[in-house]
């Protein structure tokens, strides 16, 4: 593991899309994970389900998903215009790589699924009164909450040992074909793809707009001046 603080690693973990073909040793993956479980969970029930996918076939699998995925994503990317924030070449650098993983997918050592198991219900939405039921339309969203604070755990764990990776959900548009292929039960749900691997590319900075522009104090339009 390098040593690397931990503000380190945040300012400079970038998505990188791009990965050597050496094998990711088992122990690391296994140390990553760890890190990974030690985020929050919702209630402390810590049902998320992580698939390790090293194996070529089931690479190439998965790989063709992603495609098909990455097919639907550029059709909705085809009128888009970039964000203020970016220049034009940062832009197409950045589609550049995106086209280049909807492609290579399947190249990367390691794929790793980040997913989420049905958790304790208490009181089925039928039985409870209606104003309850109405506050819980946002419940399903709420399932975020309980995988992705593992996910960035392993994205920092990643840069740690000097792996790239980025977190990616296209396959989810065609998510029961990448269930299939992993022979998942159909109430688990997939959150997350990520390709891990030695970097070709570069590590960090991340470039971000500033927090001046992105944050309020006490409500919506009064800019945080901290």
């Amino acid at each position: 593991m390098a040593d690397i603080g931990l503000f380190d690693a945040i300012y400079s973990a970038r998505a990188l899309r791009r990965f050597k073909p050496d094998p990711v040793p088992d122990e690391v993956i296994t140390k990553i994970l760890d890190a990974g479980i030690r985020a929050p969970s919702g209630s402390n029930e810590q049902t998320w389900l992580f698939v390790v996918v090293k194996d070529r076939e089931q690479r190439r699998k998965i790989g063709e998903v992603y495609r098909k995925g990455g097919g639907i994503l550029m059709a909705l990317y085809a009128n888009r215009t970039k964000p203020e924030h970016m220049d034009q070449k940062q832009y197409d650098k950045l589609m550049a790589s995106a086209t280049y993983l909807i492609d290579h997918m399947a190249d990367a050592p390691v794929l790793l699924l980040a997913c989420l198991q049905p958790g304790q219900v208490g009181a089925q939405p039928a039985q409870l009164p209606p104003d309850v039921q109405a506050a819980m339309r946002n419940l399903a969203r709420m399932g975020g909450s309980s995988i992705y604070p593992a996910v960035q755990n392993i994205i920092l764990a990643c840069r740690a040992f000097g792996l790239g990776t980025v977190l990616t959900t296209i396959h989810m548009f065609y998510e029961d074909e990448v269930k299939a292929v992993l022979g998942l039960p159909p109430e688990v749900q997939t959150y997350a793809l990520l390709p891990i691997g030695y970097p070709t590319d570069k590590f960090g900075p991340i470039r971000r707009r500033p927090v001046s522009e992105v944050v309020c104090l006490d409500r919506y339009g009064n800019p945080w001046k901290g």
